[in-house]
């Protein structure tokens, strides 16, 4: 049944670049580098559909997946590891990523995520920044330290200005910020400031999930979390902080935005547990 809920998914190649293409499907988006070098992934999505994902490169270059760069942890951004890794991909993420995969997870109201198999962790890991040179170009992985996760990275292509931004950036969404594996909701506000330095108007976005972006696209959505951030503290300050808060009122002008994986409840519950965590820190 599992695999059946992947029946009817389609890998939509969208071309970026002469060498660089967005593969949409089910779960985080993909972007390969194509060239004579071999291919370098960016994701995975879910194991269930790794056979049309290598139908889709093949459609696109001759070259296999060399390397398999992953953002973060998270599976449907990992799920693939295994298939393309005993297929001879070597596997790239930070170094938190390893640890995260490498072991049972148990979080509340999620319970225990398996370790996959050990074929599926990445064997390549970095601190805070590496650079792949191949194909011609020069890729830079950036890590941003507790933001999605305490594991993600910016993938970026400078010679293209182009940027995969795995979760740490929803285009029209509310976020998942998972405070369970290291996420916080000012590191998310902090890389999104980080990456509005690196990049430009003519920057090319590839957010975690949803349709390619630009800087507009990026600086509305950081306003957008900043400013029901903000709200919701206010509405904290002035009421009990176990209180039910009105997520409606909180995210007015923001409706359209829960239409995702995250709702407004959602995103609100997080902002405020990501608070009443600082608050015991301090």
């Amino acid at each position: 049944m599992q695999a059946q809920r992947f029946d009817d998914v389609v890998i939509e190649p969208h071309k970026i670049t002469d060498q660089i293409y967005l593969l949409k499907g089910a779960g985080g988006n993909i972007v390969i580098l194509t060239g004579d070098e071999g291919t370098l992934m960016i994701d995975s999505q879910f194991g269930d559909i790794s056979e049309k994902i290598k139908t889709a490169i093949a459609d696109i270059t001759d070259h296999a997946v060399k390397y398999l760069v992953n953002t973060h942890w998270h599976g449907d951004h990992t799920g693939g590891n295994l298939n393309f890794s005993n297929d001879g991909s070597t596997i790239i993420a930070h170094e938190n990523v390893r640890a995260r995969v490498s072991e049972d997870l148990t979080r509340p109201f999620r319970g225990v995520t398996p370790a996959p198999d050990k074929a599926a962790w990445p064997t390549i890991t970095f601190g805070q920044d590496l650079s792949i040179y191949m194909n011609g170009k020069q890729i830079e992985l950036l890590h941003m330290h507790n933001a999605h996760t305490d594991g993600d990275a910016f993938v970026i292509f400078p010679e293209d200005n182009v940027i995969h931004m795995g979760d740490i950036f929803f285009k029209d969404r509310f976020p998942f910020i998972d405070l369970d594996t290291g996420g916080s909701v000012d590191g998310y506000i902090g890389a999104l400031e980080a990456a509005l330095l690196i990049i430009d108007d003519e920057t090319t976005i590839v957010p975690g999930h949803g349709n390619i972006a630009n800087k507009d696209d990026l600086s509305r959505f950081l306003d957008m979390i900043k400013t029901v951030q903000e709200r919701t503290i206010e509405q904290i300050k002035i009421s009990e902080e176990d209180a039910t808060l009105d997520h409606a009122e909180l995210t007015e002008d923001y409706e359209s935005w829960g239409d995702g994986f995250i709702n407004s409840e959602k995103f609100i519950r997080t902002l405020q547990t990501d608070y009443s965590r600082k608050k015991e820190e301090k």
